[in-house]
């Protein structure tokens, strides 16, 4: 009897024990998001940044592909603002090639350039980049107490995180009032 409980437990197969890496756990639902907007290849959503180049992703952002019926290849349409679009259309035939080199073939015959957001001309505000708030510089009384809290520590990594963290607090507070 043990040996059929041993023969039967041989036949089955294991259970995943551990962890799954994130990105399968996502992989699936951004294809078929991606795929819904003409994206055969999610790579090019997900790492444009890689793709474009940092300079021209700061100002552009990939927002659709369509494909013609009778002609051959696709059209790539970039979402980007007013005053950068003529430094944008300059660099397009490298942007075309850096493109179709992540397809691995000549998919994208031409790109396309929108000035207004994704939803249409009422959300026309395209940002980009998340701007840094700018916060006043810590008062003496507010370094002297991050001071006090650091000079507990021996550990000089600790001591500085120690008073990074009471300055973040007393900013956090002082922005609340």
């Amino acid at each position: 009897m043990a040996q059929t409980k041993d023969s039967a437990n041989q036949h089955r197969p294991r259970r995943k024990r551990g962890f799954e890496v994130a990105a399968k756990l996502v992989a699936t639902p951004v294809q078929q998001v991606s795929e819904g907007r003409g994206f055969a290849v999610s790579r090019l959503l997900t790492h444009w940044p890689e793709i474009a180049g940092e300079p021209l992703a700061a100002m552009t952002r990939p927002v659709k592909i369509s494909h013609s019926r009778g002609g051959f290849g696709a059209t790539l349409t970039l979402l980007t603002t007013g005053p950068v679009a003529p430094m944008v259309e300059m660099q397009l035939p490298q942007l075309r090639d850096k493109v179709n080199a992540c397809y691995g073939y000549n998919a994208i015959q031409r790109i396309l350039l929108t000035q207004t957001a994704p939803e249409g001309f009422a959300e026309g505000q395209a940002s980009f980049a998340h701007k840094s708030a700018i916060r006043p510089a810590p008062g003496p009384a507010d370094l002297a107490q991050a001071g006090q809290v650091a000079d507990r520590f021996d550990d000089p990594t600790l001591a500085a995180a120690m008073r990074q963290l009471v300055l973040n607090h007393t900013d956090r507070q002082t922005r609340k009032r």
